[in-house]
């Protein structure tokens, strides 16, 4: 790893990459060096530095001195702060001897991208005191951390496969209740679904949202066993759910599907839906074409063209979210995000990563309609992962 990296610091001419922790600070840093976990114990700070080329630099504190020992480099230990600015400074120094070094470190000017923000602007303050140019890792942590290896693409396949099957049950299972007269809640279906992920080795930090009529209007709505609405003939039910498999380094799908009970499906439930699938599809078509004939895109680009679809049909005002967000071990992950609304992410998207498409319209106190899948790119082709999209609201008939 450390040979890559240094190739890549000499491809964007940069001098090194430190790397901070303090208390587990910086996760991006524990997935790249591999630090944290059972029996890992980190209470002081510790600095890791990789130069464009040479042996890199641990500098780690007397009681935790074996907190970096399983990557290659000199060790320094320090005990006071004066001992520890010294090793630094001298450390950062032999960098460029002509010039002040350009060092990447996880941060993000003007907190643009606040995934990347994870060096406090203290040590921000510190490093540049001596001599030194922090500029973002933006771009290395995409090759580093948010590539997908083979491996990983075969677990979100699987998990993708599972939350489609997942998302049609859930909506059989309403579909069963409602004609055999059971009282139903958005929690009960919840918890059918974690039943699903169960029963296929899946698991997930947070439950599925399952939100019906008024409460889809809220993106981020989540039903509770006390706080929860019934679902009737006749509601309108919005499902997004995502997991990864039980299984180390998985990473995660995403999706969101909507349905209606009953025999007729509401004009304007159709209405928005067609206008939200359309801007999903002109967004993974531009991906597409763009990988297809080897064009640099960037995630700001993709939010752009999702977004005109939905503000020429004239529900820019209800379309409150990026378009979409990078998938990791994380269900979001630190790569390039599709967004120029939340921030302008400007990072480019690169193969072997993964992201979301899922524009919405939310009318508040009616309902809200998502449409959300997963595009995989490779070197010169995007996909959607798991199943093909949803083209239609689902019909529950009762």
């Amino acid at each position: 790893m450390i040979d890559r990296i240094q190739q890549a610091l000499k491809e964007a001419s940069l001098d090194g990459w430190l790397f901070y922790s303090f208390r587990g600070s910086d996760p991006i840093a524990a997935n790249i060096l591999k630090t944290g976990g059972e029996g890992h114990i980190a209470t002081r700070r510790w600095f890791y530095l990789i130069p464009q080329s040479g042996e890199p630099t641990r500098i780690v504190h007397s009681i935790e001195r074996d907190v970096l020992d399983h990557l290659p480099g000199r060790k320094l230990v320090y005990l006071p702060w004066q001992q520890l600015h010294g090793y630094l400074r001298d450390s950062l120094a032999a960098l460029a001897s002509d010039r002040s070094p350009k060092v990447a470190m996880q941060y993000s000017p003007d907190a643009a991208i606040p995934y990347l923000s994870r060096v406090d602007a203290g040590t921000i303050e510190l490093i540049r005191s001596f001599g030194v140019e922090p500029v973002s890792s933006a771009n290395l942590v995409q090759q580093f951390e948010s590539a997908w290896s083979d491996e990983q693409l075969a677990m979100h396949e699987e998990s993708a496969r599972g939350l489609y099957e997942s998302v049609h049950k859930a909506f059989d299972e309403i579909g069963r209740r409602m004609r055999e007269g059971v009282p139903t809640t958005e929690y009960d279906i919840q918890q059918f679904i974690l039943g699903c992920f169960a029963d296929r080795g899946m698991i997930t930090r947070d439950p599925p949202i399952v939100a019906v009529n008024a409460n889809s209007a809220m993106p981020h709505y989540e039903p509770t066993r006390e706080k929860h609405s019934p679902i009737r003939n006749g509601d309108f039910v919005l499902i997004d759910l995502w997991a990864k498999l039980d299984r180390p380094e998985s990473v995660y799908a995403d999706i969101t599907w909507t349905s209606f009970i009953g025999e007729s499906i509401p004009d304007e439930v159709n209405r928005v839906f067609t206008v939200v699938r359309d801007a999903r599809d002109a967004a993974t078509n531009f991906v597409r074409e763009a990988f297809a004939e080897g064009r640099t895109i960037s995630g700001w680009q993709v939010d752009d063209i999702c977004r005109k679809v939905i503000v020429d049909a004239g529900y820019g005002d209800y379309f409150i979210h990026r378009t979409g967000h990078n998938i990791h071990t994380e269900v979001h992950g630190n790569g390039a995000n599709i967004d120029n609304l939340e921030t302008k992410d400007d990072r480019v998207l690169i193969p072997r990563t993964c992201f979301s498409i899922e524009p919405g319209i939310y009318l508040e106190g009616k309902f809200g309609v998502r449409s959300e899948i997963d595009v995989y790119v490779s070197e010169r082709e995007a996909r959607v992962t798991g199943g093909n999209p949803q083209q239609e609201i689902v019909a529950i008939r009762v």
